[in-house]
């Protein structure tokens, strides 16, 4: 059974570091989709436009994708244009365009309902709950969210998080929905709400997992050159996802190596625009950062 993933799908246009990239490939579900192939299959369901052309749909065209639930329809693709300041560690929003996306209500093909894995991707969580009424997971449901939804939708919000799993989120973020501030403290509240894994992504300051009572920090990787930080985040939740999928394991040592390959994903995704990283990417290349990443954090 595959990784089902529901989330967006979008054309962004980023100035980062001095260059600028006009409508490249972005949303959610596409950088997740780009690191889970390398681990197995996954099914993919968002919405594009008419104006979302042949030449987009490369970002697309490895066969582990699965597309039978994405839907092009009429109007125009999801866009978003940012600017990021000059440690890429905040991005000004200067135009969101929801166009296709504002009248989306996913639609899981029927080859689809019964995955082994699920990622929520940020998306109204009314909408997230529909997408779980129409699946049975056998494996682990992740869900990730945003500050609009924590200030505009936090009743539904709350009425999600016992019915997942793992539940991704950023440092500011927790911060906003547990009302604490000292990590351990938020983690324990967020896990008071349902999930039984917390994941705080801290940008480059890497990540803080709790999990059975425990916590687990894992450092960004250093050895990267980064270019453009949008995506990161998806990216990390594809290798998280991709290598649980894959290896059908939920024991905290693996939640701990997930963790880590999610760090290495992320560390791919920010060193170019859009999913163009992921293109020419090897499995092999990712296990050298990986196995790479692994020697740095023991002693």
């Amino acid at each position: 059974m595959n990784n089902l993933v529901v989330g967006s799908i979008g054309l962004d246009t980023i100035e980062a570091l001095e260059s600028k990239v006009n409508e490249v490939v972005g949303g959610s579900a596409t950088y997740f989709s780009n690191v889970v192939k390398f681990f197995g299959p996954v099914n993919l369901v968002g919405v594009v436009g008419d104006d979302f052309s042949d030449s987009h749909m490369r970002a697309f065209s490895d066969p582990a994708i699965d597309l039978k639930g994405l839907s092009k329809v009429n109007g125009k693709t999801f866009r978003w244009h940012g600017r990021y300041n000059d440690d890429l560690s905040e991005a000004e929003s200067l135009a969101t365009e929801l166009n296709v996306f504002a009248d989306f209500v996913p639609k899981i093909p029927t080859s689809y309902t019964k995955p082994k894995t699920l990622f929520l991707a940020n998306i109204d969580p009314d909408l997230q709950l529909e997408v779980l009424s129409q699946v049975e997971v056998s494996g682990v449901v992740a869900l990730d969210t945003m500050n609009y939804w924590i200030e505009t939708k936090k009743d539904s919000l709350l009425k999600l998080l016992p019915k997942v799993d793992i539940f991704f989120i950023n440092e500011g973020e927790a911060k906003q929905l547990s009302g604490e501030k000292n990590f351990l403290d938020i983690c324990k509240k967020l896990a008071s709400y349902g999930p039984e894994t917390i994941v705080v992504k801290r940008g480059r300051a890497g990540v803080i997992m709790y999990r059975e009572e425990k916590m687990f920090v894992a450092p960004s990787y250093p050895k990267c050159s980064p270019i453009d930080t949008t995506g990161a985040g998806d990216s990390f939740a594809g290798g998280v996802m991709g290598y649980l999928n894959k290896t059908e394991n939920y024991s905290m040592k693996n939640y701990k190596e997930a963790l880590l390959w999610g760090t290495v994903a992320a560390s791919f995704a920010i060193e170019d625009f859009s999913v163009n990283a992921f293109q020419d990417l090897t499995y092999e290349k990712m296990l050298d950062r990986f196995d790479d990443l692994k020697e740095i954090i023991q002693f």
